[in-house]
């Protein structure tokens, strides 16, 4: 192997990875949020400060060397080269946040099959009819090679815009990358109705579907909008912003007049639809629901109706 002055080693392992990526393969950079980026080919390999962490794998790293040689399993000399060579000359620079731009949704390989999926949701007390529904439209799948459940949301003509993640075998959450979060997982009344009930999670959506089928009730007669998420409001109202799949679903929908908040029966919970009636009361009827006393959310209130142990995970991954 050819020899590298040790003053050349040390400029190569100056350089961060936002940089070189930055110099180098720019198409590999995707904007997660704020200062943040993964890379197309690993979303789960986030890059932010200086720094780099590979959740799927458990593995991280400070600079561009580090990537290389554990990421992309390039020989440690081949590395250094290739970072003298083209990125040597190169200051590293703080990731800034994007511009505005549109996003590119990036979403899992999908498995072969949704049986793992299937079972997860149906273990947490989800009708059988309305997972089928949601994977027949194109709402969810099961991914490759993870197994995890993918809720997908579309906009108004049906694209795929957003998804989120769940493990079926572990407590894995997370957002495929490039996911724009004004379009959250939610499923359209499927003829004209003015109501619209809101949800933390899309576990929390199915699981009201569910309970609605079980009183006879038609669950696609009214909206079912998820945040994927705890929205989690300043302390005063007034410098508090609407959730942004909140504000495009009812750009989306403008028939919309009620607004039925079902968010978890907590502090948190009751914060956030206490600002959210606050800011829409003026154009919207809006009234809160929460669980019966005694769950914390609607899923918990199906399982314990059902006799099913509830998972005590909480659904509360993404703030908004």
């Amino acid at each position: 192997m050819p020899f590298i002055p040790p003053e050349e080693v040390a400029r190569a392992k100056e350089i961060d990875l936002y940089s070189y990526l930055r110099a180098n393969e720019p198409q590999e950079l995707v904007h997660f949020g704020g200062s943040t980026y993964c890379t197309r080919e690993h979303d789960s390999l986030k890059i932010s400060n200086g720094k780099w962490y590979w959740f799927s794998r458990g593995i991280g790293g400070r600079s561009a060397l580090d990537y290389l040689i554990k990421v992309k399993e390039i020989p440690f000399t081949e590395a250094v080269a290739m970072i003298l060579g083209k990125a040597a000359m190169l200051p590293s620079v703080k990731a800034e946040p994007a511009s505005p731009k549109p996003k590119t949704l990036v979403l899992p390989s999908r498995s072969s099959g949704n049986t793992q999926a299937v079972s997860y949701l149906m273990g947490r007390g989800i009708d059988k009819e309305v997972i089928d529904f949601c994977i027949r439209t194109g709402r969810l799948y099961e991914s490759a090679p993870y197994h995890n459940v993918v809720f997908v949301g579309m906009d108004a003509g049906g694209k795929a815009k957003y998804a989120s993640l769940r493990g079926t075998g572990s407590d894995f959450k997370g957002e495929a990358s490039g996911s724009d979060k004004h379009f959250s997982f939610s499923i359209p009344a499927k003829s004209e109705s003015d109501v619209l009930h809101l949800f933390e999670s899309a576990i929390d959506l199915l699981s009201y579907a569910t309970l609605c089928k079980q009183e006879g009730i038609d669950w696609q007669r009214d909206h079912l909008l998820s945040l994927s998420g705890v929205y989690r409001p300043k302390s005063e109202p007034q410098e508090s912003t609407m959730p942004m799949a909140l504000t495009q679903y009812l750009k989306d929908h403008s028939g919309i007049r009620r607004i039925v908040l079902r968010l978890d029966n907590d502090y948190t919970g009751k914060l956030a639809a206490q600002t959210i009636h606050s800011m829409l009361q003026e154009d919207y009827s809006v009234s809160f629901r929460p669980p019966p006393k005694g769950a914390k959310d609607v899923n918990e209130y199906l399982c314990q109706r059902m006799g099913l142990a509830p998972n005590k995970k909480h659904e509360r991954t993404f703030e908004r």
